[in-house]
């Protein structure tokens, strides 16, 4: 039988599916969460310096290595369970541990990353996060909690997944550096269910904090944005101007376009990547199938409130870019066919210049050609006096009347001389 030939990717891919399964976890436990970004090109870093980091990481606890080029990795780092997970901007560290200790939201945890480790991370923190996850206790125990670990006024409480836990944060970053949420499974929820709460919690704070770049940006964009707007506002009123301010004004408007062409050159990765970002946040709340717990505001509702009007600038600002760019463009356009049509009428005006100019200088040439024939005919009549004078005498013919009779015949030949003389020049040229 014949053997049909694979795709040399076919088994590849189909792993890829199932190479990053949900962590499993159960209460009472906890979770450290970190989040490193490369500041310049994070995109197209040098991935091989994550997995050296990673690595040094491992060797520290005795941990096996990962496969070379692996974008995820999972190892027992001395009691605990590290994930890696190498992302397009990102690279992010998630340990589990067991158990929860006397104080909630402990620093100390964070110290399962050595201190000298994380000064060698290639990259700076995007965010880290301490989770806490414990069996549901009473609504009054659970309330207390809430009051004593977190700010009222940020807080965001729902039941998830049909109520199998009770998940809670601020999103507000602690004084030890860190953002808290805490978990709630309820009685006979499991560790893989646990561990799914858990990765919805970093995935929606990892591309909160990412997209939230793209907010940033939007901020830096505003001041350039007005000064250009003004500027473009200026020039497109000076549009009236005579040819000469036109062409400045046609010089300042390509430099305002090249200026926003560069700036939308700048941030059309951050706001296409905000955009993406924004849509899995979104999701990914979508996902945890939130309902209302003790009238307290859900995860959307604090998206809706608090994170939507930032992603709203950034759209905004994404707009407001494209739209002056256009301007610019539309006016640029508009000001250079007015300068070519100004420079065309010019043109024309020259050249019917320059065909009054040559009617004068025909009419010129004749009156020369006449006065030209003239002058010549004069002195030829006058040589041909000398020359028939004496036959005219001895015809009986006075000197006036030989000079009569040879005027005319004298004119009509120096014309005709003159004519011939210019035709051979005329064809000449």
């Amino acid at each position: 039988m014949t053997q049909i030939t694979d795709h040399p990717l076919r088994y590849q891919l189909s792993n890829e599916l199932h190479a990053r399964p949900f962590p499993s976890a159960s209460a009472p436990g906890r979770a450290v969460y970190l989040v490193v970004r490369r500041e310049e090109h994070p995109a197209s870093r040098d991935k091989a310096a994550d997995l050296a980091h990673l690595i040094d990481l491992l060797d520290r606890y005795g941990a096996p290595h990962p496969q070379p080029g692996a974008t995820h990795h999972s190892a027992q780092i001395g009691k605990h369970n590290l994930k890696w997970e190498s992302h397009t901007e990102v690279v992010t560290y998630s340990v589990f541990m067991d158990g929860v200790g006397e104080r909630p939201f402990d620093p100390a945890d964070f110290a399962v990353f050595p201190k000298d480790w994380l000064a060698k991370a290639p990259g700076q923190r995007v965010t880290s996060a301490l989770i806490r996850v414990e069996a549901q206790p009473d609504p009054e125990k659970l309330s207390q909690a809430l009051e004593d670990w977190f700010v009222p006024e940020s807080l965001a409480v729902t039941q998830v997944l049909e109520e199998a836990a009770i998940v809670a944060g601020d999103f507000r970053i602690d004084p030890a550096g860190h953002v808290r949420f805490a978990v709630f499974p309820a009685e006979g929820t499991g560790a893989s269910r646990i561990g799914r709460v858990l990765q919805r919690i970093s995935e929606i704070e990892l591309y909160k904090s990412l997209s939230m770049l793209g907010f940033a940006r939007s901020r830096e964009l505003g001041p350039v944005l007005g000064a250009l707007d003004d500027k473009l506002t200026q020039l497109m009123t000076r549009m009236t101007d005579d040819t000469q301010a036109a062409d400045a004004t046609l010089e300042a408007l390509l430099s305002i376009s090249a200026e926003l062409e560069a700036q939308s050159a700048k941030s059309s990765f951050r706001f296409g990547a905000t955009g993406a970002y924004e849509a899995i946040v979104l999701q990914r709340i979508e996902m945890l199938r939130e309902s209302h717990y003790n009238g307290r505001q859900s995860w959307h509702e604090f998206m809706i409130r608090r994170y939507d009007p930032a992603m709203r600038t950034v759209k905004s600002t994404e707009r407001r870019l494209a739209t002056m760019a256009e301007r610019a463009m539309r006016a640029s356009e508009l000001l250079r066919t007015r300068i070519e049509v100004e420079r065309s009428a010019q043109s024309q005006s020259q050249l019917e210049a320059m065909n009054r100019r040559a009617e004068l200088q025909l009419r010129l040439q004749e009156t020369v050609e006449g006065l030209s024939v003239v002058a010549i005919s004069y002195y030829a009549v006058s040589l041909a006096g000398y020359l028939f004078y004496p036959l005219g005498k001895g015809l009986g013919f006075s000197k006036e009347m030989v000079l009569a009779g040879l005027t005319l015949p004298v004119v009509a030949v120096v014309w005709w001389f003159l004519r011939r003389m210019k035709k051979r020049l005329d064809a000449k040229h």
